[in-house]
């Protein structure tokens, strides 16, 4: 059980009436429901409130279902479906709109100048039990709009939209002003407001709110009215509450110290990889075999295959790159391009057996076949199996067992394995890579450098692939035979750590 899972547990353990016991000297809560419920009257005969044409009262029939009766117009309707979990029989349940009054702020409008300017807060400054307060924008209220638009202390605050349902209590000893974006609750009778923060949070925590129980993209006056709530008695909301907040810094220490240890065996995961795939591109991973002899015969197969797709037009001109890596007499790198010879810096030192080679002399970005008709999109969220399938009518076709890289975004470097055919998306490229390599050992190297070009990205608003990098990058080449011995030790190493 992870951190969020027991805090969840808790509180679901709290709203079911299982976290302290019943107390028989405590009053039912249908008293309470009938004390909310004589309030009401009274401010809608002082007209105060208006009547709230869908008020109901829910009950348990003899036969143990649940029934709720809409007092307007005497209806009576099962809603055992709607009931999510059973409650202590003193509890009762209600809707929300039925013990709060309810109200959303004031929508922003830029041309409105009548009154007078106001600090208020938007559902960025809301989160979850707490309000963030250092920066308040400033717009025109009227009295009459001050009346409906201002917390007070007490009054539960609830977003609207962007993280829906998310809510905190307005603790302030001073009223502040809403945002429309912000559902404001105030309690008809004095009740432990915080007792129903928690109901909130764990119905969002579970998925009844913004998931799967209302499953709604946006919290409405109407879909919050109607949320159904377990009310205990007023002594026991208090009894919970104190439990709750005894026990709650415990299970956040937990998740603390969980999470703090996630981290470390990610971190530990992560630097394992790392070591393996460096031993893997410098020729430490697998020994070396004499009999297999050198790479020098691939870079003839490289070249011809390249000059050959370029010829037809699947590889562009730029793949034909005129570089030649050497060791010289001096046991240093040089590097001649167009004629002239520089001396470089390798960043590792590789088996006298091996070549040297920039990643874009076996490696180029290119785009999928143009292709029209109906098929699916190949975009990261489905990839990453975070979105269903969408269809395109056309695009950029890549085939099963392609390899693509994101080459724009916050993780651009990262390499797919295409697991169907489909269209590319817009933020991917299609990798070529030499048939003369061994596919895995390209991509075992590229994924050694996935940090260094994720962190070297291009671009403020949209960051890109710093492909001068990308294609610059120093590839150690091995003899066929030992490609493959190294992407098969990778392979083996990595389920290891699985």
């Amino acid at each position: 059980m992870n951190g969020k899972q027991l805090k969840n547990s808790i509180l679901q353990w709290a709203i079911q009436g299982k976290l302290v016991p019943q107390d028989p000297n405590d009053e039912p809560a249908s008293v309470l429901l009938e004390r909310i419920r004589e309030e009401k009257a009274r401010l809608l005969k002082e007209k105060k409130i208006k009547k709230d044409k869908n008020e109901s009262i829910i009950y348990r029939g003899e036969d143990n279902s649940y029934y709720e009766k809409f007092l307007a117009t005497g209806e009576v309707k099962c809603i055992d479906e709607e009931i999510p979990f059973e409650i202590p029989a003193t509890w009762e349940w209600c809707r929300l709109g039925y013990i709060f009054s309810h109200c959303t702020g004031k929508a922003l409008n830029g041309t409105n100048r009548k009154g007078n300017l106001y600090t208020y807060i938007t559902t960025s400054n809301l989160y979850w039990d707490r309000f963030e307060l250092s920066s308040l924008k400033e717009m025109y209220f009227t009295e009459e709009e001050l009346g409906k638009c201002t917390a007070t202390k007490g009054d539960l605050l609830v977003c609207e939209g962007g993280d829906i349902g998310r809510s905190a209590i307005w603790n302030y000893d001073y009223n502040i002003r809403i945002q429309n974006h912000i559902h404001k609750l105030r309690s008809y009778i004095p009740l432990c407001t915080r007792f129903f923060y928690y109901v909130m949070y764990l119905y969002k925590g579970i998925g009844y709110i913004g998931g799967k129980g209302i499953g709604i993209q946006g919290l409405s006056s109407g879909a919050l009215h109607n949320i159904l709530i377990p009310t205990p008695s007023i002594n026991e909301q208090k009894r919970i509450i104190s439990q709750i907040e005894a026990i709650m810094p415990i299970a956040v220490k937990y998740e603390k110290s969980q999470e703090e240890l996630n981290q470390l065996n990610d971190s530990i995961h992560n630097r394992l990889r790392k070591s393996i795939l460096q031993e893997a591109i410098q020729g430490k991973l697998v020994p070396q075999i004499p009999e297999e002899r050198t790479a020098q015969e691939l870079l003839e197969q490289i070249r011809q295959e390249k000059q050959k797709l370029v010829k037809e037009g699947k590889l562009k001109k730029f793949a034909l790159s005129d570089s030649v890596i050497y060791k010289g007499d001096d046991n240093k790198y040089y590097e001649r391009i167009n004629g002239q010879i520089i001396e470089i810096e390798l960043p590792f030192e590789y088996p006298n057996n091996w070549s040297v080679l920039r990643l874009k002399d076996i490696c180029q970005l290119i785009d999928g076949e143009k292709r029209n008709g109906k098929d699916i999109c190949l975009d990261a969220k489905y990839l990453r199996g975070k979105s269903s399938a969408t269809i395109v009518e056309k695009g950029k076709f890549v085939y099963a067992g392609d390899n693509i890289i994101l080459v724009d975004g916050e993780n651009s470097g990262e390499v797919f394995t295409v697991p169907q055919d489909g269209y590319v998306g817009s933020t991917f490229k299609q990798l070529w890579l030499s048939s003369a390599m061994w596919k895995p050992y390209i991509l075992a190297f590229i994924l050694f450098y996935k940090e260094e070009l994720r962190n070297s990205k291009r671009g403020a608003a949209i960051p890109h692939l710093n492909k001068e990098l990308f294609y610059n990058l120093l590839i150690g080449i091995p003899p066929l035979a030992e490609q493959q011995r190294i992407a098969e030790r990778v392979n083996e190493l990595s389920q290891l750590l699985k």
